[in-house]
């Protein structure tokens, strides 16, 4: 049997092109998307609006583009998370400054434009939204019957699952029609109303229009009468697939769990199956009330807990944003927050921490050190005391005691205690003393 813990990670489907091969495909693309992000990113004025009107123009002009073009590599570029909207400021994605040097971020941008291919390829003007969505709703089952086909799919065979999955849909909702209804309200005990038929002439020219939009974005190609899975639309069906399976079943089970719970479970996690449970856990939620409770965990007294919110965080993305900034105005939250947010504008994670002052730094260092004491081994505080960035113990223990963390004397004891230069450990309780009774 096996656990969360050390189940295999699931092999992509046989003749999957390797990551840098996947992702190759993936700038080809996206190639228009990213010389217009660049673009902006270099030549316009900073925290400058969407590009539209004169800008357009000018970027048509400086990259040897038409307008249309520029207008739809703009469009795909936010899609894909390479520039960002800040209210009305405009800045580059994290994706755009890693883009030639991380394959996976390169996946991530193309899978994230995959999801958007309805907002791609607008839905004809004269099909109510209701009936496009169901049709959206419905390509998921069109594109597994194409994965799972593994080759060319007549279009017949896709409009007959289509035809299916949206009259089952169509079935579950039992929608009413709108509209005055002359007639009494039904018998409460009678048998509910059949839902109107679909309109299936509507639903050939709908599934034209998806499969159009996949192509369009790259997942698909379309010849005469038939539509097949590209490499990498194959590889972004298997991993929806996995996605769906990872929802419905955690590694380590922890998804009906609250996030305190689901963190402790996390605790001893390596980082990659951590981020596979909390991919889980956020999948079962809607994501205003999963940050929510993340941030309640992290304003409790537990730092461990605190710190692994922030990593769950960090896979919810750009929708935390807002909820985090407003965090950082706590102080027990601020060191966190702010190395979220400097990663999340591009930053590289081994210099994050560069945006925190030294009282910030100090603080996130006993927080840390907090964290260890109540759930590592000695040996590991030792060693954290090595990540200070104040330059020996004395200056380290005078910066500890002003900054006021309300684990400090507990913090110091615990160090004092594991610690095996005797010196050392002397001077460390003697500066526990000394906060604990107030001195200086």
């Amino acid at each position: 049997m096996t656990d969360g813990r050390n189940r295999p990670a699931p092999r992509p489907p046989e003749g999957t092109p390797p990551p840098a091969e996947l992702a190759r495909q993936a700038r080809a693309v996206l190639a228009d998307a990213v010389r217009v992000a660049r673009w902006a990113a270099a030549d316009r004025d900073p925290g400058a609006g969407p590009l539209t009107g004169a800008a357009r123009d000018r970027a048509a002009a400086a990259l040897e583009l038409t307008p249309l073009q520029v207008g739809a590599g703009w469009d795909r570029a936010r899609l894909a998370g390479l520039v960002e909207l800040h209210g009305d400021a405009v800045r580059p994605g994290w994706r755009l400054q890693a883009w030639d040097r991380d394959d996976s971020a390169v996946q991530r941008g193309w899978v994230a434009l995959f999801d958007a291919w309805s907002l791609v390829h607008p839905a004809p003007e004269d099909v109510a939204p209701a009936t496009v969505a169901e049709v959206v709703e419905a390509v998921p089952q069109v594109l597994s019957l194409l994965q799972l086909s593994a080759g060319p799919v007549l279009v017949p065979a896709l409009l007959d699952l289509l035809q299916q999955r949206v009259a089952e849909l169509h079935g579950e909702r039992c929608e009413v029609p709108y509209g005055p209804h002359p007639d009494p309200l039904p018998d409460p005990a009678a048998a509910p109303p059949a839902p109107e038929p679909v309109d299936e002439a509507l639903l050939p020219p709908l599934l034209d229009w998806a499969l159009e939009g996949l192509a369009a974005v790259g997942a698909l190609t379309l010849g005469e009468g038939q539509a097949t899975l590209t490499p990498l639309g194959n590889w972004a069906v298997w991993v929806k697939l996995e996605q769906i399976c990872v929802a419905a079943q955690s590694p380590a089970g922890n998804i009906e769990q609250s996030a305190q719970h689901m963190l402790r479970g996390c605790a001893r996690l390596t980082p990659g199956p951590a981020r596979a449970e909390y991919r889980a856990w956020l999948a079962a939620r809607t994501v205003g009330s999963a940050v929510t409770e993340l941030l309640a965990v992290a304003r409790g007294e537990d730092a461990l807990l605190r710190g692994l919110a922030f990593e769950a965080l960090r896979v919810v993305g750009a929708p935390a944003e807002g909820e985090v900034r407003a965090a950082a105005a706590e102080p027990s939250l601020r060191p966190y927050a702010l190395l979220w947010l400097a990663e999340y504008e591009g930053a590289d994670p081994d210099d994050a921490s560069e945006v925190l002052t030294r009282e910030e730094s100090t603080w996130l260092w006993v927080d840390t050190a907090a964290a260890v004491a109540d759930h590592g081994e000695s040996d590991l505080l030792v060693r954290h005391l090595e990540s200070a960035v104040q330059g020996n113990v004395p200056t380290l223990l005078a910066e500890v005691r002003a900054i006021g963390h309300p684990r400090t004397v507990q913090v110091l004891v615990a160090l004092a205690a594991a610690h095996p230069d005797p010196a050392l450990a002397k001077a460390v309780r003697r500066a526990a003393f000394q906060v604990h009774t107030g001195g200086s």
